[in-house]
């Protein structure tokens, strides 16, 4: 296979999965890991990809990307409400406690079912959140004691941040805090972009006495800017996909549950 080939190939692969490994791409072609590094170089010199650590990743992939809560509403709506199915399934028929819900589209999925499961129920769910979108969707809502945790309101995402929502969030200890994450990488454990959004993140997870971390597949093997909860932090990951192999080996040593939905 000529080089040209083979980079085009490398190319696609970027496209649809985000990111590549050298040593997957060198057992692939059937060529030395050197070979391929040449090749990453040459596709990093046309503007392709970005090299990493191990590999490359998509040009547009950045540490302090994000995309609009808008945008991130679009994409993925069916895998989301999977994740957020079998998350809510944890709580069990009979869960009575309190529960944080993170600022994120599919922790919005989760308390869209959460209104629905207890729209009948005999006692009301205790629930706390730092996101306007979640408080909005439950104010009012039968079967829900909503607690809404004031900030200044990032616009990106529609979540309170700053050192009055870190505090208020330090003086809780909810049952189960269900937390998106822009990444869940073997090394850097959970990230995201914003500094403000970490810190708010880091206490909602240092708070809770379970954390559910509930992530689309994309999110896995990425890192962001900010990290927040190493994965010994985490109690079960709720994804729609099994996590690539040295992922999975880290979350296992770790003592995190993996339920893909």
């Amino acid at each position: 296979m000529y080089a040209t080939e083979r980079q085009h190939l490398i190319e696609q692969s970027v496209a649809v999965d985000g990111s590549v490994a050298v040593v997957d791409l060198a057992r692939r072609f059937e060529v030395t890991t050197e070979t391929i590094r040449r090749d990453l170089a040459q596709l990093e010199r046309a503007g392709i990809v970005r090299r990493v650590h191990g590999g490359a990743v998509s040009q547009r992939a950045s540490s302090i990307a994000e995309p609009s809560l808008a945008d991130r509403t679009q994409r993925h709506s069916e895998a989301k409400r999977a994740i957020a199915r079998r998350a809510v399934a944890s709580l069990g028929d009979d869960f009575t406690g309190s529960v944080y819900l993170d600022a994120g589209t599919t922790t919005a999925a989760i308390a869209g079912l959460l209104l629905d499961r207890r729209a009948s129920a005999g006692r009301p769910l205790e629930v706390v959140t730092h996101s306007m979108t979640v408080a909005h969707l439950l104010a009012g809502a039968p079967g829900i004691a909503l607690t809404a945790i004031g900030g200044r309101v990032r616009g990106l995402t529609a979540a309170a941040v700053g050192t009055a929502t870190v505090r208020a969030v330090e003086g809780l200890r909810p049952d189960v805090a269900f937390v998106g994450t822009n990444g869940v990488s073997a090394v850097f454990g959970l990230s995201t972009p914003d500094p403000e959004e970490a810190a708010v993140k880091r206490a909602v997870v240092a708070s809770a006495r379970r954390v559910v971390v509930a992530a689309h597949a994309e999110k896995l093997d990425q890192e962001l800017l900010v990290s927040f909860a190493g994965l010994a932090d985490v109690d079960t990951l709720v994804t729609d996909a099994a996590p690539p192999a040295s992922l999975a080996s880290a979350l296992a040593e770790n003592d995190v549950e993996v339920w893909v939905a």
